[in-house]
């Protein structure tokens, strides 16, 4: 892959500043005070909220507590979903600190899937990871790799160790010269506006003339809905980490640098502020 470690750095270290405040109707012996967070984007909600579920615990009656969850302005928050695409969907262009509320009663069974462990996220991570270099390498890359290795990126992820997951993750982003990219490229696209969970399929990076395919080609390909008409106003965005990256980027380009920890590329598609 092209070494830009800058873009890995900085995909890596973005931090969301978030406000947790727990759920009016939750008994408590006492007040319970907001705890704030910066949230790693790129990590899961239930990864990095240990400190908050202690914090509003103290408070709580304990025949009280059950399985936490949250929620943003009434939206369940998928935890399996990495935090800065959840971010992005629901709450790009509102003020920070993002504003997450707290439950420990009422698991909303039809919106969200149960996490009791974290050996929930790494078999939901391992498996994203997996799919996607089968997408890339047909599995070749993944499969000849230690389980030491697999540990590794998840240890990485989880202790947010950019240089103890890259030093894997590298050979994940890697491709023979001759094929100037990879096989398939891993993405999926959100739309904040439509119940669908996302919308994947198979889409080579490179055109059968040999030119690289843009991220334009492949939301004119899967969802040209995101595409401004030329004669229309742009009613949408296209966010990649909280950012609107240019159509003509390459998306092999993009595949290498700012796909997440799990190697999917996740794009938003989210409603262009009107104000």
């Amino acid at each position: 892959m092209t070494d830009d470690k800058d873009v890995l750095r900085d995909v890596w270290f973005g931090r969301i500043p978030t406000c947790f405040t727990l759920y009016q109707d939750e008994i408590t012996e006492r007040e319970a005070e907001p705890y704030y967070l910066l949230l790693p984007r790129i990590s899961y909600l239930t990864l990095v909220t240990d400190k908050v579920k202690k914090h509003f615990q103290k408070v709580m009656r304990q025949e009280e507590v059950s399985e936490i969850w949250f929620e943003y302005e009434g939206t369940p928050l998928k935890w399996h979903y990495p935090i800065g695409l959840l971010f992005d969907l629901h709450a790009s262009n509102t003020a920070l600190p993002w504003s997450i509320t707290v439950h420990f009663k009422n698991f909303p069974e039809k919106d969200l899937l149960h996490c009791h462990s974290k050996d929930v996220i790494e078999a939901h991570f391992m498996a994203c990871i997996k799919e996607a270099d089968a997408l890339k390498h047909k599995s070749q890359v993944i499969n000849e790799m230690q389980k030491k290795d697999h540990k590794q990126l998840w240890m990485g992820l989880q202790n947010d160790k950019f240089e103890q997951f890259w030093a894997i993750n590298r050979k994940l982003m890697e491709y023979p010269p001759e094929d100037n990219g990879f096989r398939y490229i891993p993405f999926r696209i959100y739309q904040a506006t439509t119940e669908r969970p996302f919308i994947q399929k198979l889409f080579r990076p490179i055109a059968s003339g040999g030119q690289l395919h843009t991220l334009g080609d492949l939301l004119k390909d899967v969802c040209p809905s995101a595409i401004t008409p030329e004669d229309g106003e742009q009613k949408t965005q296209v966010m990649i980490h909280g950012i609107e990256p240019m159509l003509e980027t390459p998306i092999q380009w993009l595949s290498e640098h700012m796909s997440y920890p799990d190697n999917f590329l996740h794009i938003g598609i989210i409603p262009r502020p009107t104000d």
